[in-house]
């Protein structure tokens, strides 16, 4: 679990193109420094990432990369959100301070321990979240001045069966759910999801979870920035948990490439 590997890779896409698929949560990469702080022995933390991290996401991104006429620029975390969850609202506005999981993680997604409760944040956020931020924050910006627009594509997956950690967890879990937010999903890039997952199988709208991802520097003031979560259930493309991908993956990959090119058409 350590690497010299960056926090964070900005890939680039074509030069027009005005589509970032955000990959935030694929890796397993821990430093040795941030370990120290996890009181999880190794196969705790194994079984913890198995289930927390949202495994394959980074090659369903990159072999949709590869399929798309107009490539999309892809911006992939490099490091376990158990180091800093990079979607989280770094203050008192995260909804998942209530289970410990607010950017900096407390409790596991079974509401185990998983760093003392009295860990301080900052050090972390300010090491790793904030960078990170910023870096996505400068990737959006340079879609907006070469493009006139950026549409970001979060790709995450979840279980099949809900999580201890999950506060919304009893509603429908489709094979692929749609995360909207009301300021940043316009209708016709809601529309073009569901139609470019439609083969797929059910889709279904911000359950299990909800919402879409956009910097804060552009959150609900710039509407020239699109946002759309798109969550793959897991068993769909892989062995549960943390296991290989199967041949779902390249359906799903192929659907997300669909969903790219309608966007930069």
């Amino acid at each position: 679990m350590t690497s010299a590997a960056p926090s964070f890779e900005l890939l680039p896409g074509a030069a027009d193109s005005p589509v970032i698929l955000h990959v935030p949560h694929s890796a397993r990469e821990i430093p040795p420094a941030v370990r120290t702080g996890i009181v999880l022995d190794d196969a705790g933390l194994e079984r913890e990432l198995d289930h927390i991290t949202d495994a394959h996401t980074a090659e369903i991104a990159a072999e949709a990369s590869g399929l798309s006429p107009v490539a999309p620029w892809r911006f992939v975390n490099r490091l376990s959100r158990l180091v800093v969850d990079p979607e989280r609202f770094p203050d008192e506005r995260e909804e998942m301070l209530a289970v410990g999981m607010g950017a900096v993680y407390t409790r596991t997604t079974h509401r185990a321990p998983l760093r003392p409760a009295d860990t301080d944040p900052e050090p972390l956020i300010a090491r790793y979240f904030r960078p990170y931020a910023q870096a996505m924050t400068e990737a959006v910006a340079g879609r907006l001045a070469v493009a006139g627009r950026a549409v970001i594509i979060d790709v995450h997956s979840y279980p099949t069966a809900s999580l201890p950690y999950e506060l919304h967890g009893a509603g429908p879990r489709p094979p692929v759910c749609l995360g909207t937010d009301s300021f940043h999903t316009p209708g016709e890039l809601l529309g073009a999801a569901r139609e470019a997952f439609a083969e797929c199988g059910e889709i279904g709208l911000d359950s299990p979870f909800g919402g879409a991802y956009v910097p804060l520097e552009f959150y609900g003031t710039e509407p020239r920035v699109s946002a759309l979560m798109v969550e793959i259930r897991r068993d769909t493309y892989m062995s549960e948990p943390g296991g290989p991908a199967g041949p779902g993956l390249t359906r799903l990959a192929s659907a997300l490439a669909g969903l790219v090119d309608v966007l930069t058409g």
